[in-house]
């Protein structure tokens, strides 16, 4: 409802963070251990997206923290950065999916106004979106990641690099197509980096 949606816009972090806690919109608050807000510097001029938790994830209440956030982590530490510093990370839905399904459209369409917030709070200077279930569920789109990645898009007048999800690459068997994929996502890391040379003020 559009009231939820102005109450949940005009909430401060503290506020926000409590909100998620407490949030009861869709179905997946009856499944989680732990809502995963996001993590990172308030101050972000990086924001990574992702669809949602997993199981470690939902355990900790954190994103990123199993095998797929470590290997974020090591992409972060190639770049000479980390995730407390100057990126924020989040995921389009708080609450973990069972058996680490895809987020359902209701389930999106609930949590958005959090992302939506955090956004607007951040004011970051690029979105990365990990995966086409993130950049898809975003945009109201049906991109696949294959196609799309390489272009530069925009949310809300931000720019947005699409990107494959760390877990894609740890899915593959093959060491040529791992080697493959981790240099397209570095492609697509110095294309964020092009786009701010300089730091915010």
């Amino acid at each position: 409802p559009a009231a939820r949606r102005e109450r949940i816009a005009a909430l401060d972090w503290e506020a926000f963070e409590a909100d998620v806690a407490a949030c009861t919109a869709c179905g997946l608050c009856r499944s989680r251990n732990r809502v995963v807000p996001g993590v990172g510097d308030r101050r972000a001029e990086w924001l990574f997206v992702g669809e949602g938790p997993g199981a470690e994830e939902d355990a900790k209440g954190e994103p990123f923290v199993g095998q797929a956030g470590k290997l974020l982590d090591s992409m972060l530490a190639a770049l000479g950065m980390r995730r407390d510093a100057n990126v924020y990370i989040a995921n389009v839905v708080k609450c973990r999916p069972p058996n680490n399904r895809e987020p359902m459209k209701d389930e999106v369409d609930a949590c958005l106004p959090y992302l939506l917030r955090q956004l607007a709070a951040l004011r970051p200077r690029v979105i990365v979106c990990l995966g086409k279930v993130a950049l898809n569920n975003l945009l109201g789109t049906s991109h696949s990641m294959g196609r799309i990645r390489g272009q530069l898009l925009s949310f809300n007048g931000i720019p947005l690099v699409p990107t494959y999800h760390p877990a894609f690459i740890l899915h593959k068997k093959d060491k040529e197509e791992i080697s493959k994929a981790k240099w397209e996502v570095w492609e697509d890391m110095q294309k964020v980096l092009a786009l701010i040379p300089g730091k915010r003020p």
